[in-house]
Formats: structure tokens, sequence, C-alpha cells
């Protein structure tokens, strides 16, 4: 999952943050409603986590000003107040879900899984390119049916090619979809990955899947 975490609790959003990634997802953070107002309007993500009591927009006029504007993305609501009328409150103004605190962070997952398997019922889960196939939920990945086992970094670059599949991904694509950089750490760590991909999708089939475009970046294409 790609997560936005929008909590002006500094210490709180940075523990959430380390939890997700630490179990394979994507966290970026938003420190205030509109900061985290500006990176929920791209509608790159598939869940959103949003504090109820925020600086200079609160959250319940983030989620109802994204739902304005036509974007579903689904809203967890994190707030202190627990109240039947506030949690009311929070869902009638378009949040998905409503969390009070204090709460245990297995229980954020499972929720916020749940909101994404919620979303992705209504999108593609299932990305194939010719015999390849990976299942967004259930993290498996199969060619010509044999199961292949990835990384979580691994899983989520080929997801991103793949999600591109016949168009061509350049390197900065790749840093700030699949590893969360905005400047080039002037590293062969890309290059690094591919090679690795490559070996477990392609190795032993005569039809290569993962194309090095030169000058360009990669692309992941079905040749027939």
């Amino acid at each position: 999952m790609r997560l936005l975490i929008i909590e002006d609790d500094r210490d709180a959003a940075d523990y959430l943050a380390k939890a997700f990634r630490e179990v394979g997802h994507v966290a970026d953070l938003a420190a205030d409603g509109e900061e985290g107002l500006a990176h929920a309007l791209d509608g790159q993500y598939d869940v959103l986590i949003v504090d109820r009591m925020l600086p200079k927009l609160d959250g319940l006029a983030v989620i109802g000003t994204l739902r304005s504007k036509g974007i579903e993305t689904p809203a967890l609501i994190l707030s202190a107040l627990g109240q039947v009328d506030d949690r009311v409150k929070g869902l009638r103004a378009g949040g998905d879900d409503y969390l009070p605190k204090p709460y245990s962070f297995s229980e954020l997952l499972a929720r916020t899984e749940a909101l994404a398997r919620r979303r992705g019922s209504r999108e593609e889960t299932v990305y194939r390119v010719g015999d390849l196939e990976l299942d967004r939920l259930s993290h498996q990945v199969t060619r010509a049916g044999d199961e292949i086992v990835l990384q979580p970094r691994e899983f989520r670059l080929l997801e991103y090619l793949m999600k591109h599949a016949g168009q061509v991904v350049t390197r900065t694509m790749l840093l700030e979809n699949v590893w969360d950089y905005h400047f080039d750490p002037q590293t062969n760590v890309i290059d690094v990955h591919i090679s690795r991909l490559r070996s477990k999708i392609d190795k032993g089939f005569t039809q290569a899947l993962l194309h090095t475009v030169r000058g360009a970046g990669y692309m992941i294409r079905d040749s027939k």
C-alpha cells in the first residue's frame, strides 16, 4: 500500500511511518491539514490516515474537500474524540473508518488493509504481462504458473513496472515511486534491483519481459 499519514504529532507520525514501512508499505507524511490536502489531491494513495485535530485545516475539512473534488481515496480518521457522535460526524464528513486513540498498531494495520482491499475490489488488483502475474493484495507473483518469491522492494519495483507495462519507466520515476527518494542518491541501487528482478522473472524463459531502454530507463512488455 501507498499511504499518506496526516498527523501533526511528529513522534506519532514517525512511529506510524516506521511501523508501516517495516511491513512493506510506503508511507508519506504531512504535518498539517493544508500540506496533507495538497499531497492527497494527486490521488496516488491507497489509503489516507488522517488525524482529526490538525493545524491550519482540520482532518474532517481535509476529507470533505477531497470528496467535493471527486477524490474517493479511502480515509481512516484517528482521533482522541471517541464518542458515538464524534464517530458519526467523522463518517458523515466522508471518512471511511474511525479509530479512537489510544489504539494498537495491529488494529490500525488491519483496518487500513481492509480499506485497501475494499478499494481494490473496484480497481485492478492483478497485473498481467504475458504469462507473468502479480497480485497486489496477496503479494503473490507467478510466471507460467510457478511462484516467484520477491523481497518487498523487488515486489514494489515489479508492481510499478507492471502498472506501466509497455511504457518507458525512467530512473527518476523509480526513485520517487519505489524508493521514495526525491533526489538522485548517485548509487547503483536501481541497477542492482533490476538485475535481481530480471534473474527471478526472466531466467529460464526464452522470452524476456524486462528490458533496458538505453538512455531512457526500463520497460516491461510482452514481446509476442
